[in-house]
């Protein structure tokens, strides 16, 4: 009889950490999808003739938040099955399943919508290359150059701010990266922007993983959520929840610079000529987030099991 309590008393914690999952990963996604489009479309060139209808920028902005939903997603997952007291196995394998499943879904969808044909707004004139966009009300007097002009909006660029180097950057991608004071979209610390830029470098991962087939998405992002999943111990180190909410913050903060890092170009070569040809460059991240997973699940079990073992000693 206790035992099947015990068993019921599982499931029901089962079910209320999908649903819990489901809900945060939804909101997430919605709510920094909504915030994201808002800050492209405060892009100073977003306004400029020749850009493709606003679905673009909803599909970019989606990419972008998928991301973020998949690690929140995640932290926030494991963290309510630590306080919870879900066993520690199963909450692992509902949350990766779960996660996995949600971000599949999405990414195939918004792989549709991004092949799908957009409409273009015509072309007025605006000016030729070298168009230069400036603020006066900003105190800083910082103004951009389009050097291939409104045709290109997002084409190269050059910022300029006085009493700092101007920059030179070719469309968003190098502008996620751009220095403080060289941000029209957003005054947010330098901390957020090296945030915003590392999600940008794992969304687009996503996207192209999903652009060589199912496959090789499943085994990105496969390994990416077995690596999340192996961080649940983050959340059993102290007494405190929130305490162990702060570390899994800094634990999960670490996994998406490691995943900015190993996607990089550098990184990309190294492993290229590491390999030589003797297996794909594309499994080698994959196969370090999974050896470095098994590795946190195997300092899991050992504490776990130290841990039994004392209780056994003292009783």
């Amino acid at each position: 009889m206790r035992d099947s309590r015990a068993t019921l008393k599982g499931v029901k914690k089962l079910a209320r950490l999908a649903l819990f999952f489901g809900l945060s990963f939804a909101t997430l996604f919605v709510l920094m999808t909504g915030l994201r489009f808002l800050a492209l479309r405060l892009d100073w060139t977003a306004g400029l003739p020749g850009q493709a209808e606003a679905r673009g920028g909803l599909v970019a902005a989606a990419r972008w938040a998928l991301s973020l939903a998949l690690y929140a997603g995640v932290l926030l997952g494991l963290a309510y099955a630590s306080i919870e007291r879900v066993f520690a196995p199963l909450a692992i394998l509902c949350v990766s399943l779960l996660a996995l499943g949600f971000v599949s879904g999405v990414a195939a969808g918004l792989e549709v919508m991004g092949n799908a044909p957009a409409a273009v707004v015509p072309n007025r004139a605006l000016g030729g290359p070298g168009l230069i966009l400036s603020d006066r009300a900003r105190p800083d007097g910082a103004a951009v150059v389009l050097l291939r002009g409104p045709d290109e909006p997002a084409g190269s660029r050059v910022t300029a701010a006085p009493g700092n180097p101007m920059v030179f950057g070719n469309g968003s991608a190098a502008w996620d990266r751009a220095p403080a004071y060289a941000r029209f979209d957003s005054d947010a610390p330098a901390f957020l922007g090296r945030v915003a830029a590392d999600l940008r470098v794992g969304s687009e991962t996503l996207r192209l993983r999903m652009g060589e087939g199912l496959p090789s998405f499943l085994l990105y992002a496969g390994a990416l959520v077995f690596l999340l999943g192996s961080l649940m111990f983050v959340f059993r180190l102290s007494a405190w929840p929130l305490a162990n909410l702060f570390l899994g913050l800094l634990a999960f903060r670490g996994t998406l610079a490691l995943e900015a890092l190993f996607n990089s170009r550098y990184m990309q070569e190294v492993f290229s000529s590491f390999l030589q040809g003797r297996a794909p460059v594309s499994v080698a991240v994959p196969a370090i987030f999974v050896v470095i997973g098994l590795f946190a699940h195997l300092y899991s079990f050992l504490a776990h099991f130290a841990r039994r073992q004392v209780r056994y000693a003292a009783a």
